[in-house]
């Protein structure tokens, strides 16, 4: 794979400067050759189920689209859309901060490929997903 084209800095300001990004709290919190990582506090308005109190699983997808995008943009340089996406649900997410790994797994020149694995505080694992980018240089 080759390197970030995109420093930590440049990334984490482009992450935080959407309004959505900002509502959800999302904040930069690992960043290598390898992937990124994402942290996104708690929040009660989250719950889907009020009797029980867990995620709805549309805030684990974000999660896992925003990641893969991000972790291929640190390798081009610049984000790209989504085409595809495909989320797995592994366990409810409960209260408690949400961690967001995700790693680019191809760089094409028209589509790349990147996935996302979603853990709580604890290490367990919620959620993961891949998801298809367009890559194609914009006009």
């Amino acid at each position: 794979m080759p390197e970030n084209k995109m420093s930590r800095d440049d990334l984490a300001e482009r992450i935080s400067v959407a309004p959505f990004h900002k509502w959800l709290g999302v904040e930069l919190t690992g960043y290598d050759e390898d992937g990124i990582e994402v942290t996104v506090p708690w929040r009660e308005e989250f719950v889907v189920n009020v009797q029980v109190g867990y995620t709805h699983g549309g805030i684990l997808a974000t999660l896992i689209d925003m990641a893969a995008d991000y972790a291929i943009a640190a390798k081009l340089g610049r984000p790209v859309p989504t085409i595809d996406m495909r989320v797995d649900y592994h366990r409810p997410a409960m209260q408690g901060k949400l961690i967001c790994k995700a790693q680019a797994l191809k760089l094409g020149s028209q589509f790349s490929t990147g996935e996302a694995q979603v853990y709580d505080e604890n290490g367990k694992l919620l959620a993961s997903g891949r998801g298809v980018y367009l890559t194609s240089p914009p006009k």
